[in-house]
């Protein structure tokens, strides 16, 4: 493609978002409060068209055809199901929160009522380590893709798309992130479902057959359909990213947006029922490159499908990659945000620190983007992950007015000495420790036993530790 076309593209995309970004922080008055919640103001369609679309980054493009390149039809499925399951689990828990609480944030606010200050802070730390790895990871991705796609120099992409983004976002916060990610929902939708028709179009029983078909030159690469024996690692993506993304604020956010607990059951649900196809549609693909051969990056598999397309797809993918990273990465500059402002500053920043606080994060999530390679990526997730493994347990279980505060902090960190228990009972001490920071299996891909470890061990030790620790009746 022409470097100028791709260039305009680019350019003007960007640009409309802005221009929609600004509008929607004009009309309006803006204070703290409204600039992280955007409280009770977004029907249950809004709500879903904005989760889904702040869900939706342009990692579907790369993580799961690339865990279809590797994986199974269990990873895939599993990969599809991650992506549904923390929209279902809002639906159920949310409107529970949203009651007890009616003027939090975050997802903190609420453990700070219930389990005090340090809590809140452990888990606004596990929130930000986990929103801003998925901020640089995602100026990373359209930085890979806009190179593959129109040879263009990856940092280009990345500080126009931090640059504007963070313009709107610093500018209008919630409000301006909510109304680009209605825009941003409709463009994914429609754009997707006409390249995969175009894709699926052109000889639909090859691509069955592919799909089906096992990788003849690559042993490291399963992927095929008709492997059925990837059940555990499929398991393992769904344990790890729902209790990762349970700490995802931008989710939070949202649930105090919503105009009322239907609005965002109904809207949570949408985003699920969106979100769970899409990515099932795009795991297989990646199996569809497996079954044809080798590849030099598995990571950008779903590409191959698309080398040799015409310059009206490429333009297309062009628009689809960045309305995909800017409905992400709006969503987690303010839920960054809004996490350091409330549970890490304990609600003392004013809106003025706020907004720089969302241009602040943007040179050093740059640098992180072009500094770190895609392993200690992965890495840092399964890190993150596995914490919030440890935690998500304690936290959801304060729903149950019995668990006391010093029980679900015991839980927290009994999470944690399960895994090395289990390491340590499975094959030595070292091993368990080794899976704090490294929690996969010999194939470099989640550990289910571990992450299960986690969750089962930090809950049984929360109840315990509840009965044992009542908190004192005041």
């Amino acid at each position: 493609m022409d470097p100028l076309i791709s260039y305009v593209l680019l350019l003007g995309t960007l640009g409309f978002f802005g221009y929609v970004g600004y509008t929607a922080a004009a009309e309006r008055e803006m204070d703290s409060d409204t600039y992280l919640s955007a409280r009770g103001s977004q029907s249950w369609l809004q709500i879903g068209l904005s989760l889904f679309a702040s869900g939706m980054g342009i990692w579907i493009l790369f993580g799961p055809s690339e865990v279809g390149y590797y994986g199974g039809f269990w990873d895939v499925v599993g990969y599809a199901l991650s992506s549904a399951t923390p929209f279902m689990l809002l639906a159920y828990v949310g409107p529970m929160i949203r009651e007890r609480l009616p003027y939090g944030v975050t997802l903190a606010d609420y453990v700070s009522m219930r389990l005090g200050r340090p809590m809140q802070v452990y888990v606004g730390l596990i929130s930000v380590l986990y929103m801003f790895t998925f901020l640089f990871a995602e100026f990373t991705a359209i930085g890979k893709a806009m190179d593959t796609l129109a040879g263009m120099d990856p940092l280009v992409p990345m500080v126009a798309v931090a640059a504007v983004t963070a313009a709107y976002t610093a500018y209008g916060g919630l409000p301006a992130s909510l109304q680009t990610d209605r825009w941003q929902a409709w463009m994914i939708l429609w754009l997707v479902i006409a390249l995969l028709l175009i894709l699926f179009g052109a000889d639909f029983g090859t691509l069955i057959e592919d799909a089906k078909a096992y990788n003849p030159e690559d042993e490291w690469s399963i992927g095929s359909m008709s492997y059925m024996d990837s059940f555990r690692s499929g398991l393992a993506l769904v344990v790890a990213i729902t209790a990762a993304e349970m700490f995802s604020q931008g989710n939070w956010q949202r649930a105090w947006a919503s105009e009322s607990d239907e609005a965002l059951r109904k809207g949570a649900f949408l985003a699920a029922g969106l979100a769970l196809p899409l990515v099932f549609v795009m795991g297989v693909l990646g199996t569809v490159v497996a079954g044809q051969g080798a590849v030099g990056d598995p990571s950008a598999a779903f590409f191959y499908l698309i080398e040799d397309a015409g310059i009206l797809l490429i333009a297309a993918f062009i628009v689809l990659a960045v309305a995909l990273v800017c409905s992400s990465t709006d969503t987690l500059q303010n839920a960054v945000v809004a996490s350091i402002s409330r549970d890490i500053a304990n609600g003392s920043m004013q809106l003025g620190q706020a907004r720089i606080a969302t241009i602040a994060m943007i040179p050093i999530a740059i640098y992180l983007a072009t500094t770190i390679d895609a392993l200690s990526v992965f890495e840092i997730f399964l890190f993150a992950d596995l914490l919030a493994a440890a935690t998500v347990a304690p936290v959801l279980l304060t729903l149950w007015d019995k668990v006391s505060s010093k029980g679900a902090l015991l839980g927290a960190v009994a999470g944690l000495l399960s895994v090395v228990a289990y390491g340590a009972a499975t094959a030595d001490l070292a091993t368990g420790i080794g899976y704090l920071t490294s929690p996969t299996n010999e194939w470099g891909l989640a550990n289910l036993e571990v992450f299960l470890s986690a969750v089962i061990g930090s809950a049984v030790v929360t109840v315990a530790g509840s009965y044992a620790m009542p908190d004192e009746v005041v």
